[in-house]
C-alpha cells in the first residue's frame, strides 16, 4: 500500500467517477482501476460497488476512506515539519557582553532566539564592557551588547534594547537618602577613570556648577560600588550594575532625574547586516525590544 494509491482512492471516494478522478489525478482510467484493485486485494474486501452507471463506496470502503484521510493528513504534517526544519536558519552566532549584561539582558534575548531558531549554535564571551566595540570591529564576535556614545563608529550598527539610568550611591552609614542631603565639598567622589560614565558624570557636575572632590579614579563600575560600600566616598553607577552587586545592601541608592542615562543595545558591523543569519537575528531582537 503506497501513498499514491491512497491519494487516488481518496479522490475517487469523493468524485465517485473513474473518469473524473483519472483526469484530475493525471492517470489513465486503466491505471486508476488497477490501483483500486490492488488496494482491495490488500484489504481483502471490495471497497467500491461499480457498474456501468455508478460507483459507490461499500461499508468497508467507508471505513477505509477514514483510514486514507487520517494517513494522508499525518503524512502532510510530517512532511511540513521536515521541510520547516530543513529551511530553518543554522550556524554559529557569537556574542560578547559584560558580566553584568550577561545576567540582566542576555538571557531574555537568547531565550527568544533559541525558541525561534533552535538550530543556531551560540557562543558567548564575557568581559569588560569597554572591549565590546573592539570585539565587533575586529570580527572576534558577531554581536556585542554595548553602550552607545557620541563618538560611536559610523560603520558599526546599533540597535537599542534598553535605557539604563545612572544612580548616585552613598555609604549606608551616612544615612543620606536624597540628593539635597549631600553637601558636595564635604564628600569625596569615586570617579570612573574611563568609559561612557566618565563623560556623563563630568558633564553632570559641570551643569550643577560643582567641582567634585575626587577620592580616586577607578576602572570598572563594580569597583565604584565596592569603594562606596567601604565608606570611601560617593559615586555614580548604572542601576543594573548596582542591582547585581553583592555590596548593594551596604549603600543607599538615590535617583537623579537630570543625569543622562545609558542607551544599551546590540552592535554589529553594518556591512554584515544583510547576511541571512544576522538579518533574521537582528529582526527578532528588534521585535523583542
Amino acid at each position: 500500500m503506497d501513498l499514491r494509491s491512497l491519494q487516488l482512492f481518496r479522490h475517487l471516494a469523493k468524485s465517485l467517477h473513474f473518469g473524473k478522478t483519472a483526469e484530475a489525478m493525471f492517470v489513465s482510467p486503466p491505471t486508476l482501476s488497477r490501483a483500486i484493485t490492488r488496494l482491495e486485494e490488500e484489504c481483502g474486501t471490495v471497497l467500491f460497488v461499480r457498474n456501468n452507471r455508478s460507483v459507490k463506496l461499500t461499508v468497508a470502503g467507508e471505513v477505509f476512506s477514514e483510514f486514507a484521510e487520517t494517513t494522508l493528513e499525518s503524512w502532510h504534517q510530517v512532511r511540513s515539519q521536515i521541510g520547516h526544519q530543513q529551511t530553518q536558519l543554522s550556524g554559529l552566532l557569537s556574542f560578547y557582553c559584560s558580566v553584568t549584561a550577561s545576567h540582566s539582558h542576555l538571557p531574555k534575548l537568547l531565550d527568544k532566539l533559541n525558541a525561534s531558531y533552535p538550530q543556531i549554535e551560540l557562543k558567548l564571551d564575557t568581559g569588560d564592557h569597554a572591549l565590546a566595540l573592539d570585539k565587533v570591529q575586529q570580527q572576534q564576535v558577531d554581536i556585542a551588547i554595548a553602550i552607545h556614545t557620541p563618538d560611536f563608529p559610523a560603520h558599526v550598527g546599533f540597535q537599542k534594547i534598553d535605557t539604563v539610568p545612572l544612580v548616585l550611591i552613598v555609604p549606608k552609614s551616612t544615612h543620606i537618602t536624597t540628593l539635597e542631603d549631600i553637601t558636595w565639598p564635604e564628600h569625596k567622589v569615586v570617579m570612573p577613570g574611563s568609559g561612557p560614565s566618565k563623560r556623563i558624570i563630568h558633564h553632570w557636575f559641570a551643569e550643577q556648577g560643582v567641582k567634585p572632590k575626587v577620592y580616586a579614579n577607578v576602572a570598572g563600575n563594580e569597583a565604584i560600588v565596592s569603594m562606596v560600600a567601604l565608606g570611601l566616598g560617593v559615586g555614580f553607577v548604572p542601576k543594573i550594575v548596582l542591582d547585581s552587586s553583592v555590596a548593594k545592601t551596604k549603600v543607599n541608592s538615590i535617583e537623579v532625574a537630570n543625569i543622562e542615562p545609558y542607551s544599551l543595545g546590540l552592535c554589529y558591523l553594518r556591512d554584515r547586516a544583510n547576511e541571512a543569519l544576522m538579518r533574521a537575528v537582528l529582526t527578532l531582537f528588534r521585535t523583542a525590544s
